[in-house]
């Protein structure tokens, strides 16, 4: 009996889901920490297969020049926080504060993340994509209450409470995408194919697009951390594992946005319908400026990284909100550098959090002098992500604000101003973690830098000088995204 070989497309969503399955059932550590890492890896192979050969739409699965963007960085950021994972968690459960028992179900759900956030980035299908999303919204909450202690409770419950709001709003507003579909491509599946409402999307109603949008962006923006719907992230970010904090800086905010990002481009094959630009630019100014301000105010180290990555999703939401090639391609370069950049800084403080034995930021200094290689990590991650060059943000940074004076110059004071205050406030936090008097440790963890490392050479390097292919590749998915 021949077994149909299983399409890459496919196996990227059976590798992770068998994974889980397989790590459910499993007991150790350190097998499954390897098993972990090994499954992340071969899908971020499998994704990068993609880029050679991609296969032709399908009733359920489909891979376009957008998703292979996300899918690519996503599998990546998921290999490297497994890696930087099996250390983490290995000296978690040498101090006693997670239990050996609950570690299966820690890397069960860390591939069970991982398959929906590929569903969902794969997904032909609208409701399929929000069914995916709520999974990987679930499998986070449970991750970031692992520790059980009331503060991990609370945090994991506020995410779900806010969370589950936001999905609603989200399936509200694909329901009425669906209903602006169904008189045009007839009831049932068709009405939901992104393929086919991208083709006949001129032909629907732009009154409930209107309305959808509005409520899709609400509902999605809730997973995206934009302010005014942010108040699940620095609590999850502070309360649950460092992992965990990674992924969702590098991976989960961006499905969210991948998710709006579709959305738009309906609109905008629909002439009668509103610009989602200036809802989009409101939305990301306002976290903009917000975070800036919040990050003089943090006392926690995983919580100001935390308003950190909100900061940055208002950049990425302003950029694409703009709209035009050169924005489009500011907005995908810089979500590309932000989710290498946190991702790295995250693995610096899981592992400073660990060897100083608090995430309070008052108990933390001189990294550099009693950590060199931690200390200096975290402040490589500051100046990038604090947009100075050579780093790659710097020149995403640039090209945002330099295409917002080409043709808003007005938006350019406000955009201007946020990017200073966050600038101001985190030199200000890196001068007193990284120099003068050494604060007491409670030890030395046997710790992973290879992926903090590889991330800040990604982004520097990328700051000095990108690709010819990755050029033309991102100037494509500028061009379809309006």
């Amino acid at each position: 009996m021949n077994v149909p070989a299983l399409a890459p497309v496919e196996a990227l969503l059976v590798i992770p889901a068998l994974s889980a399955l397989i790590l459910a059932f499993l007991s150790g550590y350190r097998l499954t920490s390897y098993i972990n890492v090994i499954s992340s890896g071969m899908t971020l192979v499998l994704a990068l297969g993609l880029l050679f050969d991609r296969p032709e739409p399908g009733s359920y699965l489909f891979v376009d020049d957008l998703n292979i963007v996300f899918i690519v960085l996503s599998t990546f950021i998921g290999f490297t926080t497994s890696v930087f994972s099996a250390s983490y968690i290995g000296h978690e459960i040498e101090t006693g504060k997670l239990k050996p028992a609950y570690v299966r179900f820690y890397h069960a759900m860390y591939q069970s993340m991982m398959f929906a956030m590929n569903l969902a980035l794969l997904a032909n299908n609208i409701g399929l994509m929000w069914v995916a999303i709520e999974v990987a919204t679930l499998t986070t909450v449970l991750m970031v209450g692992i520790y059980r202690t009331p503060e991990a409770l609370e945090a994991a419950w506020k995410y779900f409470i806010l969370g589950s709001v936001g999905i609603a709003l989200a399936l509200f507003g694909t329901i009425l995408v669906y209903m602006s579909a169904e008189p045009v491509l007839g009831e049932g599946y068709n009405a939901m194919v992104w393929t086919a409402l991208m083709l006949h999307g001129a032909e629907f109603s732009p009154r409930l697009l209107n309305v959808a949008f509005v409520f899709l962006m609400l509902g999605y923006g809730t997973k995206v951390g934009l302010v005014p719907m942010h108040a699940w992230l620095p609590d999850a970010h502070a309360e649950g594992p460092t992992p965990i904090s990674a992924v969702l800086s590098g991976l989960l905010l961006n499905v969210a946005l991948y998710a709006v990002l579709r959305f738009k481009m309906l609109l905008a094959a629909n002439a009668a319908a509103i610009a989602p630009g200036p809802l989009m630019i409101t939305l990301g100014l306002a976290s903009l400026i917000f975070a800036g301000f919040m990050l003089y105010r943090r006392d926690d180290i995983k919580r100001l990284f935390a308003y950190s990555s909100i900061e940055h999703m208002g950049i990425i939401t302003f950029a694409f909100g703009m709209g035009g090639p050169l924005a489009n391609f500011a907005g995908l370069l810089h979500m590309t550098m932000h989710s290498l950049t946190k991702s790295a800084i995250f693995f610096a403080v899981g592992h400073i959090a660990q060897v100083k034995g608090t995430q309070k930021i008052a108990d933390i200094r001189g990294l550099t002098e009693s950590h060199p290689v931690l200390g200096w990590g975290l402040v490589a991650g500051v100046m990038a992500i604090a947009g100075l060059p050579p780093f790659g943000v710097f020149m995403s940074e640039f090209l945002v604000v330099s295409s917002t004076f080409a043709r808003q110059p007005l938006l350019a004071i406000p955009l201007a101003f946020g990017l200073l205050v966050a600038f101001g406030a985190l030199l200000l936090r890196v001068i007193g973690l990284a120099f003068g008097e050494p604060s007491d440790s409670i030890g030395e963890v046997e710790a992973s830098v290879v992926p903090l490392f590889f991330h800040l050479a990604l982004v520097l390097m990328m700051g000095l000088w990108l690709e010819s292919h990755i050029v033309a590749w991102f100037q494509n998915v500028a061009g379809l995204l309006g």
